[in-house]
């Protein structure tokens, strides 16, 4: 029976963890679950699922949950050394980190630096500071399993593959909502048709990063740390039908790639599994599910913000963590409708345009940039 802590477990990643736990009783048991503000969620999840420990986002909506819970067997406790308590649990045996934006980074830390097994699906972490949380894991031993349909793609294609033999790891992107969109009519996208994603079903921030193809950038910054290797020799290729993850090609032309429809509760069952595979699927695959596989050069004139993405990882230092904190702020003011969606990449870019990049050696470092650029992108802003 492995004991899992989930961090995050309101959310998109989150449900569907819980999803996949629920189909198989005998092989899993919840330990922890982490949320935010979502009391009404996480009371069913707690119900259901009975763990140990809870953690929510402050006091107040502690006291909330604990007036509306019918039972008192779990543990409510809030705040950041809520979620580090359940990211260090002795008795877990996977964390899975899916929690939304850089406020997963200080758990996700905890449970590396503990030596816990992390299912990563809380990829601005390894964009913010992800020379210091590899490093932790080298010398904690914590082994990290991508949950990102792309990484997790790679990580199978990989199969333990030395690094001497792989040539370049190809990401791969539906294009989002606005593949086909004019670069000029760009301005006119509204919250509605930015989150109206082709092929995903996602919480309304990695939406809003996928169709600017951000969320991309990060994927990219995400490979560079998880699989040691250098941004040079990464790729992104459109691929709309969102049927093939990513492909690894090595260094005798072969390329292995992975494939299957688009459902994220593949990748989280392979974290949760692994090295097993759960038997998921009910059905075989079919010709037709796979008639059509096509892919397309990035547009990097349209999408900017991929092109940051790269200038960023490639600075290093602090400029990732610039970049996703800039980005954090820029997504949330285009949903609450206070600023046009093309405003998203240009605040970005003056943000980085501004910033001095220096070496990160701490989580510290990377929390000090974090919170330099969210003032100064609100700055531009107002």
């Amino acid at each position: 029976m492995k004991k899992v802590s989930i961090l995050g477990s309101t959310g998109s990643i989150g449900t569907q963890t819980l999803e996949v736990i629920s189909q198989f009783p005998g092989k899993f048991e919840v330990t922890a679950l982490g949320a935010g503000s979502n009391i009404e969620l996480l009371k069913n999840q707690i119900e259901k699922f009975q763990p140990k420990i809870a953690v929510v986002k402050n006091e107040e909506y502690a006291d909330k949950l604990l007036r509306n819970l019918s039972s008192r067997q779990t543990e409510i406790i809030y705040g950041e050394d809520g979620y580090n308590k359940i990211a260090t649990l002795t008795e877990a045996d996977i964390v899975i980190s899916s929690m939304v934006g850089s406020s997963g980074l200080k758990p996700t830390y905890a449970a590396i630096e503990a030596g816990k097994t992390v299912g990563l699906a809380n990829k601005e972490s390894l964009v913010v500071a992800g020379q210091v949380l590899t490093e932790a894991a080298k010398k904690s031993g914590s082994q990290i399993l991508p949950i990102d349909s792309e990484h997790s793609a790679i990580f199978q294609a990989l199969n333990g593959s030395p690094k001497s033999e792989v040539k370049k790891l190809i990401i791969t992107a539906s294009g989002g909502p606005f593949r086909n969109t004019p670069a000029d009519e760009l301005t006119n996208v509204t919250v509605e048709s930015a989150l109206n994603h082709p092929t995903w079903k996602m919480g309304n921030k990695i939406t809003i990063d996928s169709s600017t193809l951000i969320n991309k950038g990060f994927e990219v910054i995400e490979a560079r740390w998880l699989f040691d290797i250098n941004v040079e020799s990464i790729s992104v290729w459109i691929h709309p039908q969102s049927i093939v993850h990513s492909m690894v090609e090595f260094i005798d032309g072969s390329i292995i790639s992975q494939l299957s429809i688009p459902d994220m509760k593949i990748p989280i069952a392979y974290a949760l599994s692994y090295p097993d595979r759960l038997p998921l699927s009910k059905s075989e695959a079919k010709p037709v599910d796979y008639s059509l596989l096509s892919f397309e050069e990035v547009d990097f004139n349209k999408f900017r913000g991929l092109g940051l993405a790269f200038y960023a990882i490639k600075e290093g230092g602090t400029m990732p963590a610039v970049l996703n904190a800039a980005n954090e702020i820029a997504v949330n003011e285009f949903l609450n409708k206070k600023i046009n969606y093309t405003d998203i990449v240009s605040i970005i870019e003056k943000v980085m345009e501004l910033h001095k990049r220096e070496d990160i050696f701490s989580i510290e470092d990377s929390l000090v940039a974090d919170r330099w650029a969210r003032s100064v992108a609100k700055s531009i802003i107002n």
